[in-house]
């Protein structure tokens, strides 16, 4: 099982950006998948998670502003981000929680983790 991030970048304060997160050699329609991030001396935290019926959850400080979605058969989960904000910036992860097909919020759930994609928001 492979997931790859992209669409990281640097953006200002009210801007957006489109994360992709394209998975390999899974069941994709079955499973949770979440996105997660990290900003610089802090802990992993969880942002949003999308079942494979499309059931949705978000942290409260992204929620309004930011959207996850997939596509089944691209195989393929995004995170637009809107309005964003400098405390925005870290690095964002996506994540698969095999074995769970509803929404999962826990990180230690996840068992199979992309390489993180690095945005940067300016003030």
């Amino acid at each position: 099982v492979q997931l790859q991030a992209s669409g990281g970048g640097t953006v200002q304060a009210g801007g957006s950006l489109r994360l992709s997160c394209a998975a390999s050699g899974v069941t994709f329609s079955r499973y949770a998948m979440g996105w997660f991030r990290q900003a610089p001396g802090k802990e992993r935290e969880f942002v949003a998670t999308i079942t494979g019926s499309e059931n949705t959850g978000y942290a409260d400080s992204v929620k309004d502003r930011f959207t996850i979605s997939r596509d089944n058969a691209k195989h393929t989960v995004w995170l637009q981000m809107n309005s964003l904000r400098p405390e925005d910036t870290a690095v964002y992860y996506c994540a698969v929680a095999q074995g769970y097909a509803r929404a999962i919020r826990a990180g230690s759930l996840y068992d199979v983790w992309g390489q993180g994609t690095l945005v940067t928001v300016s003030s």
